[in-house]
């Protein structure tokens, strides 16, 4: 018996019942089929409406008006916290500018006090001001002469970098590589910003320069962060969408505490790092990632989860009433309490599925299979319980168990540093060249490095401009 062929939606047309018992057991069945179906299309777009930052991988910025206007009230004063460490002026033992303040007429008799010598210094204040704004010109004069023994004529040599009759010096060079990619002021913004404090009207050709300038003396950098990092014991991953020539690419990032390393491709998934500009392939040791399926097709590595991403995903199966969510999710947090920000509960093993940790909240679910929904496309999708479950306890792969190990407990780090990327395209809208968006990816990588160092990125572009190696290469590897 065909449903479709019994019930329409025409209302010209009755609803024709079957004759017999069994056909209305038949019509029923399949009836019960539909209601299902249905069912879970409505769950489907409840959930859809009812993501917020909260409880999926949404940024706050999309939970609208709906998020709260001010922060939650948690009954502590406001300002500075005990032990907390706080910064502030502090007098410098030799100032530039010395401004001696003499008392000139008595206060009390109105004589002057211009003979007195027995002035004391009562206190002292001091003011950080800025120096006044101009460019300091620099001019090279080269001379020769001529040898008195053999007659060649000399001349001596400009310095390394000299190499035009007027130009800009490698300070303003790095000021506005600064200002443009990690700044993420646009390139008008930098014009107007120096013709107001220098009077120095840059023109567009020059901030460009300067981009394609510092791209290409990184590249030795780039090389060196990228060893660095695949020598290191963990990488954090993440991946974000940039529009870039009116195409979809990918920015890539991958990084630790000490180092950066961010590049574009156009593709999001595994593609990306089979080729040399990525570092996975033969990456050996922890990676950390939000569950992207692709990250795990990596296999000579071992896999931690963002737990963030986990808590998330709980919270929302704990807004459906899922009692096992509720109780993992208690669970890790107590785990994080415990442990602190190092402890990482949730690794990839080949280990089966055996942990004690884990088996209280499995309550008969391991061999529950719920029916999955049909997908426009690919194979069928699961419901989002059941997904979520996969995630943390995978029956049919290799599984997941707790083990404490002395990585973080969230991928926020990766977050951090991919999120500049998302500022500088709400300024500049989109990168206009393929080439400009490879330029931000290794500019903001190396700035992004230098700063975990503990170094200051305006010296070590300077560093760059001038043909020197970077300060920061002195830190221990």
């Amino acid at each position: 018996m065909n449903l479709k062929k019994i019930i329409t939606f025409d209302k010209s047309i009755a609803l024709k019942l079957p004759d017999t018992i069994e056909g209305c057991h038949e019509l029923i069945k399949q009836l019960l089929v539909v209601v299902e179906g249905l069912q879970r299309e409505v769950q489907d777009l409840k959930d859809r409406l009812n993501k917020n930052s909260r409880n999926s991988h949404r940024p706050p910025s999309t939970d609208g008006l709906r998020k709260p206007a001010l922060p939650a009230k948690k009954g502590g004063k406001r300002g500075g916290q005990s032990g907390h460490k706080g910064k502030t002026l502090k007098m410098v033992a030799h100032p530039d500018e010395v401004i001696k303040l003499k008392p000139t007429v008595c206060a009390a008799c109105q004589q002057q006090l211009g003979g007195q010598t027995d002035l004391v210094l009562e206190n002292k204040r001091q003011v950080f001001e800025l120096p006044p704004t101009r460019l300091h010109v620099l001019e090279y004069q080269r001379y020769g002469c001529t040898c008195g023994h053999c007659g060649h004529v000399n001349k001596a040599d400009f310095p390394s970098g000299v190499a035009a009759p007027v130009q800009y010096g490698p300070r303003v060079k790095a000021l506005v590589t600064l200002l443009h990619q990690n700044g993420c002021l646009s390139v008008s913004k930098i014009q107007s910003l120096f013709e107001d404090l220098f009077g120095a009207p840059l023109n567009e050709a020059t901030i460009q320069e300067c981009q394609r300038t510092a791209y290409e003396r990184l590249e030795i950098e780039e090389a060196y962060i990228q060893q660095q990092l695949q020598q290191s014991e963990r990488i954090h991953a993440d991946e974000t969408g940039v529009r870039c020539a009116g195409e979809l690419f990918w920015l890539h990032e991958l990084g630790n505490e000490r180092f950066t390393y961010q590049f574009v491709h156009k593709r999001r998934g595994i593609e990306a790092h089979q080729e040399e500009q990525s570092l996975l392939l033969n990456f050996k040791g922890w990676l950390l990632h939000d569950c992207w399926a692709p990250y795990f097709n990596l296999e000579k590595c071992q896999h931690a989860l963002c737990n963030a991403h986990l808590l998330r995903e709980l919270n929302a199966l704990q807004e459906r009433k899922r009692k096992w969510a509720a109780n993992f999710h208690a669970f890790l947090l107590d785990l994080h309490k415990k442990n602190g920000p190092g402890a990482w509960p949730i690794a990839r093993t080949l280990t089966p599925f055996n942990n004690p940790k884990i088996q209280p909240f499995a309550g008969g679910r391991i061999q529950r299979r719920t029916p999955a929904t049909k997908s426009a496309r690919g194979r069928p999708k699961n419901l989002r319980d059941v997904t979520s479950w996969n995630v943390l306890i995978c029956t049919g792969k290799p599984s997941w168990h707790l083990r404490t190990t002395k990585v973080p407990f969230t991928n926020n780090l990766a977050e951090r540093d991919i999120r500049p990327a998302k500022s500088k395209l709400k300024v500049a809208g989109c990168f206009r060249t393929l080439t400009g968006a490879q330029a931000y990816a290794r500019i903001h990588s190396f700035i992004s490095t230098v700063r975990k160092n503990q170094y200051n990125a305006f010296n070590e572009l300077v560093n760059i401009f001038n043909g020197l190696t970077p300060s920061y290469r002195a830190v221990g590897t």
